[in-house]
């Protein structure tokens, strides 16, 4: 479904991705794992649109995503949750759904999959005419989830879902994330956590200095030991698995 190769992203002078290669298949979970600093957000991001590469190729069911504008990278169907959620805390939960759907050409449609939503997720219908701002940490992650999925993406990019949360909140979101796997959704996550990232992910991606140190089938990486030297850099690793 998703295709990188060769992927270079620069800020000015600095090399923050280089050379990268990962796939994503349809209904799979893959996670870009590694320390701050690994080039995983901004792979990310650049998939998104939001950053422009300054080489390589990506390609999202066979069609060329390089360089276009955000929008649409959306509507090619590609979403993303970013770090930090980014709500629009002065706006009611009701607001920030709605302005989700603008991208939507089918307003009777769109309006019907915001009534699936508020059903699956009761909570944030109790909370419609809140302010975003005061729902919690974890709330608002659901809700940034949730407004990604009004433009019924085929693959949601979600960096860093478990920052900030409480450890039950946590265990929400990422219930929420492999729920929308098993009804078909394709998602290619960033985490830190190694232990986070195995329990969920069909396959790993370990990224370290801009590069992939390591990638492979979650249950294979972890019966391995290579792992950890690899997202550390403690011993000597090789990219790929």
């Amino acid at each position: 479904m998703l295709a990188v190769s060769d992927l270079e992203v620069r800020y000015g002078r600095l090399a923050a991705v280089r050379g990268i290669d990962l796939e994503v298949a349809a209904g799979e979970i893959v996670c870009m794992v590694g320390p701050n600093g690994a080039g995983k957000s901004t792979t990310l991001l650049t998939i998104a649109g939001e950053l422009a590469p300054h080489a390589g190729a990506i390609l999202f069911e066979g069609r060329p995503l390089t360089a276009l504008a955000t929008e649409k990278v959306v509507r090619r169907g590609v979403s993303l949750v970013p770090e930090g959620r980014r709500i629009f805390g002065r706006l009611t939960v009701d607001e920030n759904l709605r302005l989700a759907t603008f991208i939507r050409r089918d307003a009777r449609a769109a309006a019907a999959d915001l009534e699936r939503i508020l059903e699956r997720f009761p909570l944030l219908g109790e909370r419609l005419n809140a302010p975003a701002g005061r729902l919690s940490g974890g709330e608002q992650q659901i809700l940034a989830i949730c407004r990604a999925l009004l433009a019924r993406p085929k693959l949601m990019l979600v960096d860093e879902p478990a920052l900030g949360l409480a450890p039950l909140m946590v265990d929400t979101v990422y219930e929420t994330l492999t729920g929308l796997r098993d009804e078909g959704m394709t998602l290619l996550l960033v985490e830190q956590s190694l232990e986070r990232a195995l329990a969920v992910a069909d396959r790993l991606y370990v990224l370290r200095d801009g590069r992939v140190r390591l990638s492979g089938a979650g249950a294979e990486l972890a019966a391995g030991e290579r792992l950890e030297a690899a997202y550390f850099g403690f011993a000597s690793d090789g990219d790929g698995a």
